[in-house]
């Protein structure tokens, strides 16, 4: 039985997610941008956009006076992000303990060369959430990982073994709703204003960024072993973004 549980959850990259996005993101003091305050949207649908495309978060949070952030790996599940980490983090029991927090997902699009320092700027889509996290029960744990794999690498979890008791135990799943967020995206700003004075003889334009997957490399134990589905299928997904 756990092997048909682990080959249900195997997902395509054209799956996606099935939460509807519902609702516009309220506009609050912590999720108002001030900055360039037009480049905000507060369509649902973009912020399950930018988290769904992600493939790492930054957490912040302040211990012990100090600031701290961390990458962490995290998946989308409905109104609500999963993130995982080690029972034996002082990090993680913190998250869990109830800390407030801020999560970052970033997306750096493009570099804007303008004709000058001041001018030249980054394409990106970014979300920013609070909130605070609380912990899974065991009884939640195990398809909760399988669906981090999946966002990471999906199907791998239908080409390896189910996870171990033990494992589950040295594993803290946390979930933080996407109740407080905020999407900032500037992926369409203009590259340079008409008649602005600068010198048309520097070029200016934009360099476009993007995440290439080199070739699979295998380890030293599996040299002969062909490459999996999955690891091929995330290459050519990536490469063909």
């Amino acid at each position: 039985m756990k092997l048909v549980y682990y080959m249900v959850r195997f997902v395509s990259f054209d799956d996606g997610m099935e939460t509807k996005a519902e609702g516009a993101l309220p506009l609050t003091e912590q999720t108002q941008v001030r900055r360039l305050a037009h480049y905000q949207t507060t369509e649902r649908s973009a912020l399950y956009s930018v988290l769904d495309e992600g493939l790492a978060a930054n957490v912040a949070i302040v211990r012990d006076s100090l600031p701290v952030a961390l990458p962490v790996g995290f998946a989308r599940d409905g109104d609500s992000i999963l993130l995982h980490g080690s029972t034996g983090s002082d990090f993680f029991r913190r998250l869990a303990a109830g800390v407030p927090l801020c999560i970052t997902v970033t997306h750096l699009d493009g570099l804007v060369y303008a004709r000058s320092l001041f001018d030249s700027s980054m394409r990106y889509r970014a979300a920013v959430i609070h909130g605070v996290a609380t912990a899974l029960p065991d009884a939640e744990k195990e398809a909760a990982l399988v669906m981090l794999a999946e966002h990471l690498m999906p199907g791998r979890a239908g080409e390896v073994r189910p996870i171990l008791q033990r494992e589950l135990a040295a594993t803290m799943v946390l979930r933080v709703p996407l109740t407080t967020a905020s999407v900032k995206d500037n992926s369409s700003s203009l590259i340079e204003e008409p008649g602005d004075g600068e010198d048309r003889s520097v070029w200016a334009g934009l360099l476009p960024l993007r995440i290439v997957a080199g070739e699979p490399e295998p380890s030293a134990e599996t040299a002969n072993a062909p490459v999996d589905y999955s690891v091929l299928a995330t290459r050519n997904h990536l490469n063909q973004l």
